[in-house]
């Protein structure tokens, strides 16, 4: 099917073709030039990845719970008592300083951290299916954004076109009004179809000025000479098969999935918290007193042992809460499965309309110019009247207009059914831009290095270079 449509498309791509004299004035930009620069400088996708890499931090987190804690600690203290316990009464005034470090490691916690780990991997992959899905978003907006301006710059220039016939018909109109072979009434006929033409162009440019801010907002840069595509991107041949590509592969449905894992990990983790913990904790320390030889060392070590045994329920509600969210990303996964081969089958509808819209609005321009062409020759020997031929000549305008935006809608929807199928990424598209790699990050930070080990300086550059983009 898609094979058909691009011969269609190919025929009557010459209505949407960019002039060829104005590439002096500008360098040619193609569809994958502009989907490039939407991927490059797209502010959302930068939202996405910074969520993205905050995410990856959670696993950094869960695994450092796992590592010995240690901190240090330090006080100055001051300490005054006066009191009289034998008839004596005594005064001190003590000031001391204290210093030492403290050791925590969590020995056993009933596999609580190895779970949170888990959980926050499985959190981590339907993060980076959301990032897919914003990409295919950005994508679908370019390419929405660039056919939105080839078809209103072209129907701007059928506009300027029709408008100069115009001027020339009610030229000779009124030359004819001259000589007596038409009446007033043709002529203000004439007069009433170019105002009407003006104010259509006027409405015309400017729907093509408001394509082109929308361009702007979603490619990054104003449109320049844009060049129209040629063939369409290489997709299902089926609406069985573009369904079956999408509930197996479309980040959404992906998404789901991981996020049902995590879910049910988090409900293991809450079961795993109503059980024992095992802790090593370590102190050792130094006290000095001012102006004396006093001091005081001191050193212990201990292994505690504990579990909850009774904390008013609480535990239990956390249980039945991770039950209950889990439920609900399983009842998610079920609705995104019916409006992912929803979308898909409307795409893909979609796309066979504007094929046949296509092939019936090329045999209409046709059936319409050879209409005005001989209403026009009839009218000159007097056998058709001026409202005859204005009206065959709107009646071409109208076809002309309808093929242009036909087009561009085929090539909208083509592409509509890649991303209905979860296609639509710079990957697929073997877009030339330089990647970006949801695993780089995750690599550099999956151990948690610690701020001045060699791992985290290099991340620490990574995040400076990322901050100045």
């Amino acid at each position: 099917m898609f094979q058909k449509v691009q011969k269609t498309l190919r025929r009557g791509a010459l209505a949407l073709t960019v002039s060829v004299a104005s590439v002096a004035a500008a360098q040619a930009q193609t569809l994958s030039d502009a989907l490039a620069t939407a991927y490059e400088h797209s502010g959302l996708l930068e939202q996405n990845r910074a969520l993205l890499r905050a995410a990856d931090e959670n696993v950094a987190v869960s695994i450092a719970a796992l590592r010995p804690i240690i901190n240090w600690f330090g006080n100055v203290s001051y300490e005054y008592s006066d009191s009289d316990l034998t008839g004596v009464t005594r005064l001190s005034q003590d000031r001391f300083a204290g210093i030492g470090v403290s050791l925590d490691l969590l020995l056993f916690d009933n596999g609580q951290s190895k779970l949170a780990t888990e959980a926050a991997k499985e959190t981590v992959l339907a993060t980076r299916q959301g990032l897919i899905s914003v990409e295919q978003t950005v994508l679908f907006n370019a390419v929405q954004a660039f056919m939105d301006v080839v078809a209103d710059d072209e129907i701007v220039k059928l506009r300027v076109n029709n408008l100069r016939l115009l001027e020339r018909e009610l030229q000779a109109a009124q030359d004819r009004f001259e000589v007596g072979e038409v009446t007033r009434t043709d002529v203000a006929l004439a007069e009433a179809r170019l105002a009407g033409a003006r104010a259509q162009l006027a409405a015309a440019q400017g729907d093509l000025e408001a394509s082109k801010e929308f361009y702007a907002a979603a490619v990054g840069a104003r449109p320049g000479n844009l060049v129209t595509p040629r063939s369409l991107p290489k997709a299902a041949n089926s609406i069985d098969e573009a369904k079956a590509v999408a509930v197996r592969s479309h980040p959404q449905m992906l998404q789901a999935q991981f996020q049902i894992s995590a879910a049910e990990l988090n409900v293991q983790r809450a079961r795993a918290a109503m059980g024992p913990s095992i802790n090593l904790k370590s102190r050792v320390g130094t006290r000095r007193e001012f102006d004396s030889s006093q001091f005081a060392d001191s050193a212990s070590v201990a292994i505690e042992l504990g579990g909850p045994i009774y904390q008013g329920g609480r535990l239990s509600a956390l249980l039945r809460q991770t039950m209950a969210q889990r439920d609900a990303e399983r009842g998610n996964l079920h609705v995104v499965r019916h409006n992912i081969r929803q979308q898909a089958g409307t795409a893909w509808a979609r796309f066979l309309a504007s094929g046949s819209q296509i092939q019936a609005s090329v045999r209409q321009v046709e059936a319409a110019r050879i209409a005005f062409e001989g209403v026009r020759e009839e009218a000159k020997l007097g056998a058709r009247t001026t409202l005859d031929v204005l009206t065959a000549e709107q009646d071409l305008l109208d076809a002309e207009a309808d093929r242009i935006e036909a087009q561009a809608l085929q090539i909208v929807a083509a592409y509509g059914v890649l991303s209905s199928m979860g296609l639509l990424t710079v990957d697929y598209l073997n877009l030339r831009v330089e990647r970006y790699d949801p695993e780089a990050y995750y690599n550099l930070v999956k151990n948690a290095p610690a701020l001045r080990s060699e791992q985290g300086q290099k991340l620490d550059r990574v995040l400076k270079a990322i901050g100045k983009e």
